[in-house]
């Protein structure tokens, strides 16, 4: 026998391999099914890519690939015997239980047993060898065997990515010294203190300056403001604002030039008033608050769960509940409403088999299979079936009836969409409202030339920009998926309350008393919206009609309203100590909404346009001083220019490519070169109109001329995208799109790859136009455009802009980091309750509570 299948399995031994470190063992769940060893049909392990699959879809694997070997996984449960008390025998060794599996905590370990079956199967004829069976197999088959069934389950212990090197502890970092400036920084509303950058700021750990970075590739950076700082000063370490975390941040040693670690980094970020120990001490184990003011949470808790409530369960198709995974109720809240949605349904549930046809041969890494994956298990039913109606009677014969709700794990979605993410990688808990745009942007990525279902949350804002001073105005549109409402605590209608508790609340800290009963505030609707239409101040605001820095105010309208409106309430915020806080209101949140008041009218009568004029380049104050006298020609940085010239590039080319990116050094200049040497004029002199107009020179204002803007967005911005390989135009149409914002127009090229013009027309009906019509009166209010209007703009569905609400998720604890979600989502008229795994009728949904509302459009009729 041992000869028969050493000849059966001869043709098949380079197919089976061995695992290795790092690689990942799916023997706990199907790549395309909730389906894993537990299941009927039991787990199917491809002996060479080590994933698994269900008795229906390992067929598909097979037919795909032609591998043929699998390994078989069984596990039996069942209910333990008796003794005769009445009681459980006392639990034994099993020897039976070999695989490396968490038990199912759906059965109570103390009344129930396992039994595990393992047997090797060949495709396509189904041969069976049971395991193990070390005589009769191949060596090299016996220690492939062995490995698979004593791997660890593929996300019950991930294994590092093998390319990561280890971070090392900065040498500077426990004799860093940091001076005593006073600097305090502030939770919010950071900017780098020597340009306008907002985004990837870094905080030098010595004196507290906080700087920008230098541009990457993926679209980030800044001016490496950082950087010249430390070459200036020697101060050798900065953290990166937007990484910390009570868990740590990202630091870097200037000195090192590497990222380190910093074993004092709360000692050092607590020096500017960045405390990390009270961020933590907001997060227990659980992920419950504690603080001694946790009181109005525990009715917050029970309001929004619906507790001491009789709630029934339901069950059947759309009724599925999701798995915690430990601080996932966020995830699950999210795709749950999605899921709500036809056209999510319709992608990715109705699209199933094509997608599973279609898939990569590793599907777990695949983000439309995993969608389309969860989103079957949410609406088929097969996970969501009641109880039996002889169960039923021996659990009341028992006296331990409860809901036969068990749920799905989303734990390969989890882990795909976290990846490479710093925060939902971590099992630490998350914001609802940032997961549910990470969702949008890689459903957005992941759509590129298909049915894209996010189109529905998209829409147009007008922003309009007035000059305090000059009283002109600018009109732009962006792309949007959510408004976000603020909450006017001074609009409350319980004022007078709020104001006693507060006096109560001071007296009792003064004299050392227990502190009042708190008071939540209760704020209309109508309050928070009118707070959302308000003008804001622009801040650092360049007005073109002075060419200097002015007051400005900006106010923002629907330039088209979505299908299904997105409404975040926004009740976090941040204490003077880094610690995120949520304010404790309620907010009579309506069934109905009207917003129709809120389109936007584009440029009325009367109303002058600023002249659309760039900011003009800053220069360094040296390089600002010697350029006072030029009128012939401006100020090139010739440094540069000479090093782009040493490389072979013609020299007139080079001081041309050093001019349009604005004096930022080689690198920025060599990618303009690459992206423009195919142009006729690349080696013809450089000409600007100041060189020969009689007009105003760059001496005649203290900060240079202003450029004219001429429709293009900047060209150092055009030149990194097209040296990453985009297409000119297709660069400039998406900075265009995203107001030259370099991130989004990154987001938005891959979003919208270049179409031929038959097929933008047809999308027509779904099309709004681009930044070139923003400026016209556009107070249209029907979902298609005319045909003499620009269709090459970011997609939308318009319509009216009349709304019902049709879901929310809630939130409960103090902030973000911890707490729980659940969601409520109104279904055939019934409101119901999703809380993790279990699903029910809502008796009371607490639409006052929310954080997150979802609207769907009401038909015109």
């Amino acid at each position: 026998m041992a000869a028969d299948l050493g000849e059966l399995l001869v043709p098949y031994m380079p197919t089976i391999r061995v695992p290795k470190t790092g690689d990942r063992v799916f023997k706990s769940e199907c790549a395309f099914s909730f389906d894993s060893p537990e299941s009927e049909g039991g787990l199917y392990v491809c002996m060479n890519t080590f994933l698994g699959f269900g008795r229906e879809h390992v067929e598909r694997h097979y037919r795909k690939t032609g591998q043929s070997v699998y390994m078989h996984l069984k596990r039996h449960v069942k209910e333990k015997a008796t003794g005769a008390a009445g009681g459980a025998i006392p639990r034994r060794r099993n020897g039976k239980v070999f695989l490396d599996l968490e038990l199912n905590r759906d059965f109570n370990g103390e009344d129930y047993e396992y039994e595990d079956e393992a047997k090797l199967v060949i495709f396509p004829d189904h041969f069976e060898i049971p395991l193990p069976n070390i005589e009769e197999l191949p060596a090299l088959v016996t220690i492939a065997c062995d490995a698979v069934l004593n791997a660890p389950s593929a996300y019950k212990k991930p294994e590092p990515e093998s390319w990561e090197e280890e971070i090392q502890v900065s040498r500077h970092a426990r004799s860093l010294r940091q001076l005593d400036n006073g600097v305090r920084i502030p939770p919010s509303g950071w900017k780098c203190q020597k340009c306008e950058m907002r985004e990837n700021l870094w905080l030098n750990l010595t004196d507290g300056t906080l700087l920008c970075g230098k541009w990457f590739f993926d679209g980030s950076g800044g001016n490496g403001h950082a950087l010249e700082h430390y070459r200036a000063t020697n101060h050798p370490l900065a953290v990166k604002l937007e990484t910390i975390t009570p868990d740590g941040a990202d630091v870097y040693s200037f000195e090192e030039e590497e990222a380190v670690l910093d074993p004092q980094i709360s000692d050092h970020l607590a020096h500017f008033g960045i405390d990390m120990l009270q961020m933590l001490q907001k997060r227990t184990e659980n992920g419950h608050h504690t603080d001694n003011n946790a009181r109005p949470r525990v009715s917050e808790w029970e309001v929004i769960q619906e507790s001491g409530m009789k709630l029934k369960a339901v069950f059947g198709s759309g009724y599925t509940g999701i798995k915690n995974l430990g601080n996932s109720c966020y995830l699950g809240t999210v795709v749950q409403v999605l899921f709500s949605i036809p056209d999510f349904q319709r992608m990715y549930v109705g699209n199933l088999q094509r997608i599973y046809d279609y898939s990569p041969l590793d599907p777990s890494q695949d983000f439309a299979t995993q969608m389309a994956k969860l989103g079957q298990g949410l609406l088929s039913g097969q996970h969501s079936k009641p109880p039996m109606k002889s169960e039923l009677i021996e659990q009341v014969m028992k006296e331990e009836y409860k809901h036969q709700q068990k749920g799905i794990s989303a734990r390969m979605l989890k882990a795909l969409v976290g990846r490479g993410h710093p925060e939902f990688s971590s099992n630490r808990q998350q914001d609802a409202h940032e997961f549910l745009l990470h969702i949008i942007n890689l459903v957005e990525r992941n759509s590129a030339g298909s049915e894209n279902p996010s189109d529905v949350f998209r829409f147009l804002v007008e922003e309009r920009i007035q000059c305090c001073q000059s009283r002109r105005v600018r009109y732009a549109e962006r792309v949007d998926y959510c408004i976000q409402l603020p909450a006017p605590i001074e609009a409350a209608t319980n004022r007078e309350e709020l104001l006693a508790y507060e006096t109560k609340r001071r007296d009792a800290e003064e004299n050392m008393k227990a502190p009042p009963e708190p008071v939540r505030a209760r704020i209309p609707f109508t309050a928070c919206l009118q707070a959302f239409t308000e003008p804001d101040n622009v801040p650092d605001f360049w007005s073109s009609a002075l060419q200097a820095k002015s007051a400005g105010v900006k106010t923002s309208r629907f330039a088209s309203f979505p299908e299904y409106l997105i409404v975040q309430v926004k009740k976090f915020t941040f204490g003077v100590d880094w610690v995120p806080k949520k304010l404790d209101l309620a907010i009579d949140v309506p069934d109905f909404l009207d917003l129709n008041r809120l389109r936007a009218t584009g440029l009325q009568a009367g109303e002058e346009e600023l002249p659309d004029l760039m900011p003009p380049i800053v220069l360094p104050e040296d390089t600002r001083d010697n350029s006072m006298g030029s009128v012939d020609s401006p100020e090139i940085d010739e440094v540069a220019v000479m090093q782009l010239a040493e490389m072979g590039f013609p020299l007139e080319a080079c001081r041309k490519a050093v001019y349009y990116t604005g004096n930022m050094g080689p690198e920025m200049a060599f990618n303009w070169i690459i992206a423009h040497m195919e142009e006729p004029d690349f080696a013809e002199p450089l000409a600007l109109p100041s060189m020969m107009d009689p007009g105003p020179s760059i001496s005649d204002s203290p900060m240079g001329a202003a450029t004219p803007l001429a429709n293009s967005p900047p060209e150092e911005s055009i030149a990194i995208l097209t040296s990453m390989g985009f297409p000119r135009s297709h660069s400039i149409q998406a900075l265009k799109a995203t107001n030259n914002n370099l991130e989004r127009a990154l987001d938005w090229i891959f979003t919208h790859p270049e179409e031929e013009e038959s097929d933008v027309l047809s999308d027509m009906a779904d099309t709004e136009p681009n930044d070139n019509a923003f400026s016209n009166a556009n107070s249209h209010s029907d979902s298609t455009l005319s045909p003499d209007r620009e269709t090459s703009g970011p997609r939308v569905k318009d319509g009216p802009g009349r709304y019902e609400l049709f879901a929310f998720i809630s939130h409960m604890g103090a902030s973000t980091m911890s707490g729980h979600y659940v969601c409520h989502i109104k279904k055939e008229g019934r409101w119901l309750i999703y809380n993790d795994h279990k699903v029910c009728l809502s008796e009371r949904p607490p639409k006052d509570l929310g954080y997150i509302y979802f609207y769907h459009r009401l038909s015109s009729s």
